[in-house]
């Protein structure tokens, strides 16, 4: 059976995330930042995908972009919605996730969904409904020092339930891996005691396709990437050839590191031995409204072959100061403007390759682009491929996700790029 997945990504650098993924299975894969305005003129891909910037702004906010992005993949033809977001469950008690599945839920006429976010290749596995990054429960991962989203519990029954409006139960692990008859009679036990959501544990990729025979049945599944390349893998869609593109040498790029995760801090790290490297100014983000083109004449003076590198990229503390002093809203707002303005800037003198570290800086920055609709290119990293603005044909992007990628990621980005 051929299905058409409609894919709504909470953030830039998870939808292209899981666009590698769903390419990775031959899908013909067609990505939009936001909702467009017109219907698709094509119906080949098998797969649309939607980014959009709703995993930490008001919750109405994201719920409405959320139920616009999916009425549009429904009257474009999208049989299986599927809303997209971080592996590492980024949210707070008021949302966004909870609220979102609620809205997706009730538009789609359905009452009962999964929430898996497991993405084994990156280290992120369930158990007993826990949430582990690379052996480490959640909240002890560095996530319970994100900036904008501290993630201070790894029990995701407890996430959803605090954040959304129905009941979360369980699909163990047990239950999993004796497959898809047991996974079907648990789910069916889990709606008969009126519960509205089942975290799936899922320690590999196997675990995961183990839910495959089910999920044409649902309206609206929840997760990361690893899931969506597991419902890609349902669908009878034409073999697509796997990108494998990846830009030119030419031209000039920029390393723009928003990201405060435990492994950006060590690409950073790792980064300033190779290239000219430049720690933004929060206090100037906050002050100096001439503060970008400063940051943009610096960049343009330096002739190194690696890409120079403007970095927020803070340890925890020196983060917590900064909040406590301005705001925690005020101060990522202030840091992700600057960002944006700077990118902007470097375009219009030329540049065209943006490495972008961050989910909330690479949103901003592609929308101050101007960039509407990509292509999904060659891989970097597990979830982290180069994509290519198809507004702008010499224009490539790498959104990546915080704790994405190995030290050298940075460098790594830049040598797969040819004469």
């Amino acid at each position: 059976m051929t299905i058409k997945i409609g894919v709504i990504a909470d953030d830039f650098t998870g939808s292209t995330d899981i666009g590698c993924f769903i390419a990775a299975t031959g899908c013909q894969v067609v990505q939009f930042v936001g909702t467009p305005d017109e219907s698709l003129n094509s119906s080949d891909a098998d797969a649309l995908i939607i980014s959009l910037k709703t995993r930490s702004c008001p919750v109405q906010q994201a719920i409405d972009e959320s139920i616009k992005a999916c009425r549009w993949l429904k009257a474009n033809g999208c049989q299986l919605i599927y809303f997209k977001y971080c592996s590492t469950f980024d949210s707070t008690a008021q949302g966004n996730i909870g609220p979102v599945t609620d809205a997706l839920l009730k538009e789609l006429d359905s009452h009962f969904t999964l929430i898996c976010p497991s993405l084994p290749v990156n280290g992120r596995t369930v158990v007993q409904g826990h949430l582990f990054v690379n052996g480490q429960l959640l909240n002890e991962s560095g996530m319970q020092n994100h900036p904008i989203t501290p993630m201070k519990d790894a029990n995701l029954i407890r996430l959803m339930d605090a954040q959304s409006s129905g009941k979360t139960g369980l699909l163990d692990l047990v239950t999993v891996q004796q497959g898809a008859n047991a996974i079907t009679e648990k789910i069916t036990q889990l709606q008969q005691k009126g519960f509205r959501y089942a975290v799936v544990d899922a320690m590999t990729l196997e675990d995961l396709r183990q839910l495959k025979p089910l999920l044409k049945h649902f309206p609206l599944l929840t997760g990361g990437s690893a899931f969506g390349q597991i419902i890609a893998e349902t669908s009878d869609h034409k073999i697509s050839q796997i990108s494998q593109q990846y830009p030119s040498a030419g031209g000039r790029g920029v390393i723009l590191s928003g990201s405060c995760s435990v492994m950006t801090n060590n690409q950073v790290a790792r980064y300033q031995q190779q290239a000219p490297t430049l720690a933004l100014d929060i206090e100037q983000c906050m002050t100096n409204p001439q503060y970008a083109v400063e940051l943009s004449q610096w960049v343009m003076q330096q002739s190194s072959t690696l890409a120079p590198m403007v970095y927020a990229t803070q340890p925890p503390e020196q983060v917590r100061h900064m909040q406590e002093k301005y705001g925690i809203e005020q101060v990522s707002y202030a840091v992700e403007k600057t960002f944006a303005h700077l990118a902007r800037l470097l375009s219009e003198q030329g540049f065209n390759r943006f490495i972008l570290a961050g989910g909330e800086t690479s949103s901003l920055i592609v929308q101050e682009l101007g960039t509407n609709k990509l292509e999904i290119g060659g891989l970097i990293a597990p979830g982290v491929p180069w994509v290519r603005d198809l507004n702008q044909n010499n224009r490539w992007l790498a959104l990546k996700s915080g704790n994405f990628g190995d030290q050298n990621f940075f460098q790594h980005a830049q040598e797969l790029c040819h004469d």
